[in-house]
């Protein structure tokens, strides 16, 4: 089954709110450094949601981690969360971290598939390596040890040879 690629926040234990750094800047009011819970969260929530802008949050609101999220706390955590157990922490950090990755490449991969007129072998190693991602094939080594690893390198050096399949 194709994870989905849009970030359901209600699935989520806040994680870009945690394991996210943001600078101060236009877009954002304050310096967070990864790691630290955002000072608006209120559990899973954000007390100032509905007026981020107007507060100087501009960046949150058209953050998307791509599913990420959900995917994390949902499929490796089975819903738990660095909330009630503070030693989950740094492993939903990580693993927030290579599932952003993963979905990264998985959303290319699937339009690759969806959008393009792949020849045959072509088909076959995007469907092979949309594989390589889905549910059933990554646990919480795969997905944090997935940035610098063996098969995102081979899927960002088949990628760019897509490239031919595109009108121009």
């Amino acid at each position: 089954m194709i994870p989905s690629l849009k970030e359901d926040c209600s699935q989520c234990a806040a994680l870009c709110c945690l394991a996210l750094s943001i600078d101060r800047s236009e877009h954002f009011a304050i310096d967070k450094p990864a790691g630290v819970p955002c000072p608006n969260l209120d559990g899973h929530h954000c007390k100032i949601h509905r007026w981020l802008r107007v507060e100087g949050f501009s960046g949150c609101t058209v953050y998307s981690c791509g599913g990420a999220g959900q995917r994390v706390t949902q499929e490796l955590f089975a819903g738990q969360s660095w909330r009630d157990d503070p030693a989950l922490t740094v492993p939903m950090m990580e693993a927030f971290r290579g599932m952003r990755a993963i979905q990264d490449r998985l959303a290319i991969l699937i339009a690759a598939q969806e959008n393009l007129p792949l020849d045959a072998q072509d088909q076959a190693t995007v469907s092979e390596m949309i594989g390589w991602l889905l549910p059933d094939a990554v646990d919480f080594d795969v997905v944090r040890f997935f940035p610098g690893s063996v098969r995102e390198g081979e899927i960002d050096l088949f990628l760019p040879g897509l490239r031919r399949y595109v009108q121009r």
